[in-house]
């Protein structure tokens, strides 16, 4: 695993791990070192969706005081159907309305959503939803939004200079395709070299080649 600067592509540290090891796990392991070559400080770190983990947000935003820039990782969650001010739609495709905010138990804060008819006497159910003849006062359907309370929910990446400054991650993986076939043939060198300086001349594999060596 490469990290190194966008703009001039300069590899800052090199990590070789296991293939079972997640990308984002490594990450103080990386910005340790990488911190005492280069002074890491207020700076803006990119990274795609393997490194989408609250405690790399923390890292970056805590300990080195910079800017995350890492797009979201669904993980298989479907989005719910929404307008564009954030309201939710209804099963039967209808807005339906801020009713406050609750907690979900855990500490974070939820804003919840009802109905447009639900004190309605008069108001039928488009999809005669399953809440709307409950006989209670408050009838219909009933939605919970999380709002955003930490630093990896609260970063829009919708806006303009998010989506520029992602972009520069092709940069990145190009460097990172040419440094890291760089280091291929070093390796491959270095062993070549050891081979010959201990006299041996078998090379009619790499495996040989690197027993030789």
């Amino acid at each position: 695993m490469l990290f190194n600067l966008c703009i001039s592509g300069l590899p800052l540290f090199e990590l070789t791990t296991l293939a079972n090891t997640t990308d984002a796990s490594v990450v103080p392991d990386i910005l340790r070192p990488a911190n005492a070559v280069l002074f890491l400080r207020e700076r803006t770190f990119l990274g795609d969706k393997g490194y989408d983990v609250k405690t790399v947000y923390n890292l970056v935003k805590d300990a080195y005081e910079g800017e995350a820039v890492i797009p979201l990782n669904k993980r298989g969650i479907k989005s719910p159907e929404k307008l564009s001010v954030g309201n939710p739609i209804c099963e039967a495709g209808l807005a339906i309305r801020k009713d406050g905010k609750t907690t979900d138990g855990g500490g974070g804060i939820r804003q919840k959503y009802c109905c447009p008819f639900r004190q309605s006497k008069t108001g039928v159910c488009p999809c005669n939803h399953k809440n709307w003849n409950n006989g209670k006062k408050n009838r219909g359907c009933t939605k919970y939004k999380a709002i955003p309370t930490d630093y990896r929910l609260s970063i829009d990446r919708e806006c303009l200079r998010f989506k520029r400054v992602y972009a520069l991650r092709t940069e990145c993986e190009r460097y990172n395709a040419a440094n890291l076939n760089t280091v291929a043939h070093i390796s491959a060198l270095a062993v070549a070299l050891a081979a010959v300086l201990h006299g041996s001349h078998s090379y009619r594999s790499a495996k040989q080649l690197r027993r030789s060596a």
